[in-house]
């Protein structure tokens, strides 16, 4: 028995651990680092696993001054020399924050490392986009002798800009029996490739566990082949793979957007045989599928089997009604925080869904009010919806108390509201300042670039992003494509057009290929912008339009009003648009009777009221090809008031063939 005077014995390194994981696990990284600071003052030695939970946990509250604090007692304790584990730790912390320099300095300080430390750096390197840097460093693993784990691969596979590229590297090490692995490659297949490539690996896969059915499941939901989705998931069924959450969801989802009613109550029914029915994501997504079926009764007998004090209910019921009365979800909402049941990000992410001014500002309070502001999706939600009601001050005002560092998606949006109102300076200033650490924020600097006509600037921040290995997206390709077409630049246009190819880097859609169109028929090459039409898988009327506009522009009036009939051949309506370029195509030409024949039948055919940039080409046709007594007709025929421009075309008209009895002007 210990005597009065006899003081109790500190707590072990493991009990502190202990306490101090649980703490940062949940959050809560400021009593855990009290505590931490309790056991350096009782002088209980740190282990391996004392200062990993803090530097891995996601509170906002764990900044640069952790780094600064706990980087000493790592060096200190001689965890950074004895085991791997802490220096990894610290490694991904600064790649988290976007401090690769400081990351990179610390992995060569160290003198252990493991294939965690080598596929912590790779994964970091990935999450921010940058492809190459985290190719080079996997090869420098592989020529390390760490050894390489199934982790490595699935680390660096979406580093690759296609996935074949990785497939014939796992075959020749024989890791495609490892399913961490081929889940990895097929997912790969399904984001980058056709369906049909995907299926082929799927079929050639020698194990497929509940991951590789989702993934395949998910993949067809999501590109609208949701009937596909459906019977993958009844033969998986058969083939006794049992399903989960995510399977469940997954399907659900194929079900809402065919609205398969009947497949979705067999769904449903499965869902309770396997007790997964009261699940978050599943009952949830039974919910939704019921709510967008109109089966509300069902939809409302889905929540009552979930329990009163889960979030998941709450939500439901909140997301229930927005589609109906705003109002309602907000005393929802006021039952919900009267019962105790705290709200969180996805209560407050479905609120912010093109909510009422009023409402918008009652839900930044309550946000204010229950520290989410720190919460980068929340914040940016807010940021986008105070831009949606066109109050940008406000916007700005909110952004520009955000910590820059932990918002990175919030500061993006911030950068597209400096845009919108032509605050490109500031934009710049924004995410220099920042660091542009991700590929949505390159993005957004180089459409600032293009937007404010710093051509240059845009082509050398392009530069510099590619040479960090960034791999470019869509948005940026289609804002270098704008500025080649502004510039006539056919030659960096023909350069940018071949990098994207070469790179597959998925940026080559629709959107894409319709700036490319516009691009070379600008810049004068039309045999260009015929063959990249042909090339088009999917084309839309912008595409027609683009073509149409760039014969007219290039002098091929007849090929152009050609184009125009196989565009309605192949089932495309022409749109005001449209007709303005076709309008155009036969001003240009002087093809009087064809183009007065599309004109005349706006209306009738294609459902189009004329507008002043139609009756000015139409106008100016007739007045260049000298029908002056027609386009006086025209003049004054019109619902409204002509224009200056029309006039002085008339007057020029006149003129030119020495017409003087005229009655317009009376």
């Amino acid at each position: 028995m210990r005597s009065p005077n006899q003081s109790a014995s500190p707590p072990s390194a493991s009990l502190f651990n202990s306490l101090i994981a649980s703490r940062a696990r949940t959050g809560r990284a400021a009593e855990a680092f009290a505590l931490l600071a309790r056991m350096l003052a009782a002088g209980v030695a740190p282990t391996a696993f004392t200062f990993a939970p803090i530097l891995s946990s996601s509170s906002p509250s764990v900044g640069a001054r952790c780094a600064a604090q706990l980087h000493p007692h790592i060096l200190k304790s001689g965890m950074l020399h004895r085991d791997p584990y802490s220096g990894t730790s610290l490694v991904g912390f600064f790649g988290r924050n976007g401090r690769f320099d400081d990351a990179l300095r610390l992995f060569a300080e160290m003198p252990v490392r493991s294939v965690v430390t080598w596929n912590c750096l790779i994964s970091l390197f990935v999450q921010h986009g940058r492809a190459l840097d985290a190719a080079v460093w996997f090869r420098a693993l592989v020529r390390s002798g760490d050894g390489m784990s199934d982790g490595s691969l699935v680390a660096v596979m979406p580093a690759f800009s296609t996935p074949e590229q990785v497939h014939g590297l796992i075959k020749k090490i024989a890791m495609d029996s490892f399913s961490t692995v081929t889940n990895s490659l097929l997912n790969s297949y399904c984001t980058r490739c056709s369906m049909s490539a995907a299926e082929n690996l799927f079929n050639e896969l020698m194990f497929r566990d509940v991951v590789s059915w989702n993934t395949m499941i998910i993949a067809f939901a999501r590109r609208s082949l949701s009937q596909r989705a459906l019977e993958l998931f009844w033969m998986m069924e058969r083939q006794s793979v049992l399903p989960n959450e995510t399977t469940f969801s997954s399907v659900l989802y194929a079900c809402t957007s065919i609205n398969g009613h009947e497949h979705g109550k067999s769904v449903h029914a499965k869902a309770i045989k396997h007790n997964l029915n009261t699940r978050a994501h599943v009952s949830t997504s039974l919910f939704y599928f019921y709510s967008k079926c109109g089966c509300r009764k069902d939809a409302r007998e889905v929540l009552e089997e979930v329990p009163k004090d889960s979030t998941t209910r709450w939500n439901g019921l909140i997301s229930g009604h927005l589609d109906t009365n705003v109002s309602t979800s907000f005393f929802i909402l006021r039952d919900m925080l009267q019962s105790g049941v705290m709200p969180n990000e996805s209560t407050i992410s479905s609120l912010l869904k093109d909510p009422p001014l009023f409402h918008l500002l009652q839900i930044h309070s309550l946000v204010t009010r229950l520290g989410f502001d720190g919460y980068d999706y929340v914040s940016s939600a807010i940021i986008s919806s105070y831009i949606s009601h066109g109050i940008v001050s406000d916007a700005l005002a909110y952004g520009v108390k955000l910590n820059p560092k932990s918002c990175v998606v919030s500061m993006n949006v911030l950068a597209g509201a400096y845009n919108r109102v032509g605050m490109y300076d500031e934009a710049k200033k924004l995410l220099l300042h920042r660091g542009s650490d991700d590929t949505v924020s390159w993005s957004i600097l180089i459409t600032t670039c293009a937007r404010n006509g710093d051509y240059a600037e845009a082509f050398k921040i392009f530069k510099r992003m590619r040479i960090l290995g960034h791999r470019f997206d869509n948005y940026v390709s289609v804002s270098l494509l704008s500025i080649c077409t502004k510039s006539n630049s056919l030659v960096l246009g023909r350069l940018l057009h071949g990098l994207i190819i070469k790179t597959n880097s998925g940026c080559l859609d629709t959107y894409v290929h319709n700036m490319l169109l516009d691009m070379y028929a600008k810049c004068g090459r039309i045999e260009d912008c015929l063959k990249t039409f042909k090339e088009m898988e999917d084309r839309n009327i912008i595409s027609w339009t683009a073509v149409i506009s760039g014969l007219a522009l290039n002098g091929f009036s007849r090929q152009a009003l050609a184009w125009f009939k196989a565009m309605e051949d192949d089932g495309f309506k022409p749109d005001m648009v449209a007709i303005t370029a076709i309008l155009s195509a036969c001003r240009h030409g002087g093809l009087v009777q064809e183009g007065m024949e599309i004109f005349r039948h706006m209306k009738s055919d294609y459902s189009i009221e004329p507008e002043m940039e139609h009756y000015n080409c139409v106008v100016d046709m007739l007045c260049n090809c000298g029908h002056l007594k027609e386009a006086e007709v025209v003049i004054r025929g019109m619902p409204f008031q002509p224009s200056a421009a029309m006039w002085r075309t008339f007057l020029q008209g006149c003129q030119t063939y020495g017409v003087i009895d005229t009655q317009v002007f009376s």
